[in-house]
């Protein structure tokens, strides 16, 4: 008994003395949640006479220079003994306290947190979001040091983090790399928790919906255990989904162990749209490696004060986008003909953004933080998502073909993840460990015995093109040959409905509009001498055929022009996929490899047997026969 009185004493003494052993330790208070606020009180080290706090200058997960230090009020700074000390802002993001005695320091500041879009920081009378990047300043010096974060919140308020949880609403971070990908999500909310291979998995809830969060547990629960398929290791002991079910606020972002999803609260049903939410955990889930176990050199380690500037953002996101898809297959959450339906959506999309025959997917990464939305980026910009998920294919097909099958871009990226046995110190400082190009392409040469370098030059550092029909070929799948009947109208432009008015969003480079000298902002007014009604054009424009001339007349800064538009066509959906006849052998084997599930096997029509039909019946068939042979008589 006394062996075991000396074993829980020293286990609750260690407890206590956690978060003393942080060098750097924060206070979270929220007992305002209605009017958005927190007070956030930060404790340092002594050791240093001067000290600089800094807010971060982006956040991790989005490629952007945001204003993060825009809701800090009432800053103070004291000594340990509570005297006030003297500090001056240097810019918007950063804060330098004098600290002479070289003693303890307490920092202290209101926070404004009304941003759940952005998934930075939003508290309410319901939760608080909390993502290190937007609420807590940092020392730059104490950055590889250990972190606590305590919160003191309303009594009915649970919080969950990936940090590791030392007491309730208390959490540790071996550094500011983890504290800075580790949100909280601290609230009234459900929890579903599960297990698989010894790790733990909790699914939090915040806000009401029409989701069924017993089968989104089971259905995360079948999607997790998927990783090992692509990577032969897990990098986290522990992973926590926080799901938001808001009003207008949609959108994911990744952290080193959990992610944080959000979507308008009756978007979780019907089928379709839980797909959705399926394939946004998927991408998030898949990011746990590629990103954030191991990712782009020029991001390790983050530098939060300034652009981190790479040309494999296509890697980080599109490559993503590619893997989630196959995880989903393998967990049997998406049906074949779905994941066609998802693939053919994908190609025709590609299809109809001119910006990926103009900029490479390396320019694109580079470009990605000042990045333009709309008919500039359509027209003129590749896409990290959309563009660097079809390089990723090619690379995929690439070197599937020069491997005989055997290794692909799953396998590519299991070697970048086993980077971090190579240099696990880099890993243990920085939580990732990095690659480049060139790592990338002397992998794909290990794993081919082929050069890739040309390969790379020629679709990564150029735009490249795609023959659909010789990837799909690859695979056993095909195009459905298209008829007149899935064609309509095409006049080549995107617009929305203003105060009554179609007004341009997009034109797309080459189209009809395009041609004809239309671009984004012009209001259509009439199409040969007849007025345009917004939610009657599709109807308009059906008596009319591809080819055919339309006198259109258009507002252009309130003054009318007339343009004359050559009417083209378009499929009204995206082409369908779908399995060839009789599939070679190598296709089916070459389908295996690219989406880690067998071929599906052809279902066998069913014999149609006819009822047998009764005396009378004959008999009256029979009559009928003969009346129509006197009539023709």
């Amino acid at each position: 008994m006394r062996q075991l009185f000396i074993i829980s004493l020293w286990i609750a003494i260690g407890m206590f003395c956690l978060p003393v052993l942080a060098k750097v330790q924060y206070q979270i208070t929220v007992d305002k949640p209605e009017h958005h606020l927190a007070e956030i009180n930060i404790q340092l080290p002594l050791g240093q006479d001067v000290l600089n706090l800094s807010f971060s200058g982006w956040r991790t997960g989005r490629y952007k220079i945001i204003n993060s230090a825009n809701g800090v009020r009432q800053f103070s700074a004291l000594d340990e003994k509570g005297n006030a000390l003297n500090w001056t802002r240097i810019d918007k993001s950063r804060w330098q306290v004098k600290n002479p005695r070289k003693g303890r320091v307490k920092v202290s500041y209101q926070l404004y947190a009304n941003e759940l879009g952005s998934r930075s920081r939003h508290i309410d009378s319901t939760h608080a979001y909390l993502d290190a990047t937007a609420v807590l300043m940092y020392e730059p010096s104490l950055i590889s040091e250990v972190h606590n974060v305590k919160l003191n919140v309303p009594k009915a308020w649970k919080s969950y983090s990936g940090m590791t949880e030392i007491a309730p609403h208390e959490f540790i971070a071996q550094s500011f790399h983890q504290l800075a990908s580790s949100p909280i999500e601290s609230g009234i909310n459900q929890l579903r928790q599960w297990q698989v291979d010894g790790r733990q998995y909790q699914l939090v809830i915040w806000g009401k919906g029409n989701y069924d969060s017993r089968k989104m547990a089971k259905d995360l629960k079948s999607l997790v255990s998927q990783g090992k398929k692509v990577w032969k290791d897990y990098p986290f002991k522990k992973y926590l989904f926080i799901v938001h079910a808001t009003s207008g606020a949609k959108g994911a972002t990744e952290h080193i162990n959990s992610t944080v999803i959000q979507k308008t609260r009756f978007s979780f049903a019907p089928r379709k749209d839980y797909l959705k939410f399926l394939r946004t955990a998927a991408h998030e889930f898949v990011h746990t490696w590629n990103v954030k176990a191991y990712r782009p050199a020029e991001l390790v380690p983050y530098d939060y004060q300034k652009e981190n500037y790479t040309r494999l953002l296509w890697v980080a996101e599109g490559s993503t986008s590619y893997f989630q898809d196959q995880l989903l297959l393998m967990a049997k959450l998406e049906k074949p003909k779905e994941f066609l339906t998802e693939l053919s959506e994908r190609i025709d999309d590609f299809q109809h953004r001119p910006g990926g025959k103009v900029q490479s997917v390396s320019d694109a990464s580079f470009e990605a933080w000042i990045a333009q939305r709309g008919d500039f980026a359509n027209n003129h910009s590749a896409n990290i998502y959309s563009e660097g998920y079809m390089a990723s294919w090619l690379l995929d097909f690439k070197m599937l073909q020069d491997s005989d099958l055997k290794s692909g871009y799953k396998q590519l990226h299991n070697e970048l993840f086993g980077l971090i046995k190579q240099n696990p110190e880099e890993y243990k400082k920085n939580r990732a460990v990095s690659y480049n190009a060139e790592m990338m392409i002397s992998i794909a040469n290990k794993l081919t015995g082929e050069d890739y370098k040309a390969w790379w030059q020629r679709n990564i550092n150029k735009p490249f093109s795609i023959d659909f029909e010789d990837m799909l070929d690859n695979v056993g799948l095909r195009f459905v040959p298209l008829k007149n009947k899935d064609y309509k109208p095409w006049m080549g432009f995107k617009s929305e409905t203003e105060k009554g008015w179609i007004t341009f969003t997009e034109v797309e480079m080459d189209g009809p509009a395009w041609k004809a000298g239309l671009t984004i902002g012009d209001q259509l007014v009439a199409i040969n001498g007849i007025k345009v009604i917004p939610d009657k054009l599709k109807k308009q424009l059906e008596s009319y055929k591809a080819g055919n001339e339309l006198k259109l007349v258009i507002f252009r800064n309130d003054q009318l022009f007339s343009k004359t538009l050559t009417l083209g066509k378009i499929t009204k959906k995206p082409a369908k996929i779908e399995f060839v006849e009789s599939p070679s052998n190598r296709q089916k084997r070459f389908f295996k490899a690219w989406t880690g599930i067998e071929y599906p096997a052809k279902k066998e029509k069913k014999p149609v047997v006819k009822p047998m039909e009764s005396v009378k019946q004959i008999e009256k068939k029979n009559l009928k026969k003969l009346e129509v042979e006197k009539i023709e008589i």
